[in-house]
C-alpha cells in the first residue's frame, strides 16, 4: 500500500504535477554535475519522404505552464535542413540525457516559430563572433573550405561592426509537447518511467507509470 501511495504522489525526483517544473528542476541539477552542455538535446525531425534526421541542439529555455501552455525553446537557422524539416512537418521530438544523473527526458510535440522580441533578446545575448557566424553561415549547404567561411565572417564584421542585428533567417522554435517522459536509472535495469500526455493545446496532463 505504501508503495502504491508513493507512485500516485510521484515523490522524490518525480514529484509535482507540472512536467515543465520537473524538467526545470532536473536541468538545474544537471548544471551542477554534467561536465559539458547540460542543456544539449538530440533533436529528431523528418524530411518530406518521412526519413528521420537527428542532431544535437542546445535547449535555451523551458517555459513553465504558468507562463502559458508551456514549451521548450531552441534556436537555429530557418533555412537549414533542420529548420526546413521542422516547418515542413510541424512536429518534432527530442531526448535530453544526463550520464552524471543517470536520467533522461523524452519529449514529442508540435512546432511553432519564435521570431519576435524573445528571439531578438537571445540573439543579442550571444557573443559577437557567434552573431557574425550566424550571418556568415549558409547552414547545411555545401562549403568549399573553412577559409571561405572565415572570409565570409570577416565580410560580415566589416558590414555590421560590433552590433549585428538578428538575421530574418535565424530565430527560435518553440516545441509545444503532447508527451513528456521522465526516466531514471534503476537497479538491475528496473528503471522508473513516468509519461505525461495531453491533447495538443490542452493544459491538463494524464500521467502513467511505464514498464522499464
Amino acid at each position: 500500500m505504501a508503495e502504491d501511495m508513493q507512485d500516485a504522489a510521484r515523490s522524490g525526483i518525480f514529484a509535482g504535477d507540472d512536467p515543465f517544473l520537473i524538467a526545470q528542476r532536473w536541468l538545474a541539477e544537471a548544471e551542477g554535475t554534467e561536465p559539458n552542455d547540460p542543456n544539449a538535446i538530440a533533436l529528431a525531425t523528418v524530411d518530406d519522404a518521412g526519413l528521420p534526421n537527428v542532431r544535437m541542439v542546445l535547449l535555451k529555455e523551458i517555459e513553465s505552464a504558468g507562463a502559458g501552455e508551456g514549451a521548450f525553446v531552441f534556436y537555429t537557422n530557418y533555412t537549414s535542413r533542420k529548420g526546413q524539416e521542422l516547418e515542413g512537418a510541424g512536429k518534432a521530438a527530442f531526448v535530453m540525457h544526463w550520464k552524471s544523473l543517470r536520467r533522461q527526458i523524452r519529449v514529442r510535440g508540435t512546432i511553432s516559430r519564435e521570431d519576435g522580441a524573445q528571439a531578438d533578446a537571445y540573439f543579442a545575448s550571444r557573443s559577437l563572433q557567434s552573431r557574425l557566424g550566424a550571418w556568415a553561415s549558409k547552414q547545411s549547404q555545401p562549403l568549399s573550405s573553412r577559409g571561405a567561411l572565415m572570409a565570409e565572417v570577416a565580410k560580415k564584421s566589416l558590414k555590421f561592426g560590433t552590433n549585428p542585428p538578428r538575421p530574418e533567417f535565424w530565430g527560435g522554435f518553440r516545441l509545444l509537447p503532447v508527451e513528456i517522459e521522465f526516466w531514471a536509472d534503476g537497479a538491475f535495469r528496473l528503471h522508473d518511467r513516468f509519461r505525461f500526455t495531453r491533447s495538443n493545446g490542452a493544459k491538463n496532463w494524464d500521467v502513467e507509470r511505464l514498464n522499464p
